[in-house]
């Protein structure tokens, strides 16, 4: 029981998402690992999503350039990074191989257009679901391969970094939209 309440405790804080934690804290008692951390997928999802469909495929290609902007992602590529690491992670997780070809963190060369990059996206945050559900009370803390190195790690540990990622590039991507004259859907 000590162990889920710190697995919980870590996951909210790392999720920072109040929707992801007023639920947890009504069930928390009762949900499995899997359970918890596929909540908080599914509230970093529910802010990032809409963030990227918010973009007009017009500006897809934007990157701000005044101040310290020099080589930073554009919007697009900000969003298809996000996409190819939910794969790495999630197979990383699973330990399996990505089921798609990535072409490394940046994600696939070909997809290019706002509706294969939404896609791409949404089938990425599919198979995260896929690979944080397949976590439970005797695989949660087991050494696995760390996919950015030649390391070691847990899939609690794959699994918070993937939320933690997640809002990292949102944050990113609010200020791209906020630059672009667009509130972010979450802060409508």
């Amino acid at each position: 029981m000590h162990k889920m309440r710190w697995v919980v405790g870590l996951v909210v804080l790392l999720a920072g998402n109040s929707l992801a934690f007023a639920q947890m804290a009504k069930t928390a008692e009762h949900q499995t690992f899997a359970q918890v951390l596929d909540s908080s997928v599914k509230g970093v999802e529910g802010e990032f999503v809409p963030a990227a469909d918010a973009m007009p495929e017009g500006k897809y290609s934007f990157a701000p350039t005044g101040g310290e902007f020099k080589g930073v992602r554009t919007f697009a590529q900000q969003v298809k990074h996000v996409a190819a690491v939910n794969y790495i992670i999630g197979a990383s997780i699973l330990v399996e191989k990505p089921p798609v070809d990535l072409g490394g963190e940046n994600g696939p060369d070909a997809i290019a257009s706002k509706a294969d990059i939404m896609k791409f996206l949404k089938e990425s945050f599919v198979y995260l679901h896929k690979a944080v559900n397949s976590v439970n009370e005797k695989n949660i803390t087991e050494p696995i391969k760390y996919p950015f190195g030649d390391s070691k790690t847990t899939r609690l540990a794959m699994a918070t970094l993937a939320v933690g990622h997640c809002f990292d590039h949102y944050g990113q991507m609010v200020e791209y939209l906020r630059m672009n004259g667009i509130v972010p859907p979450a802060s409508r």
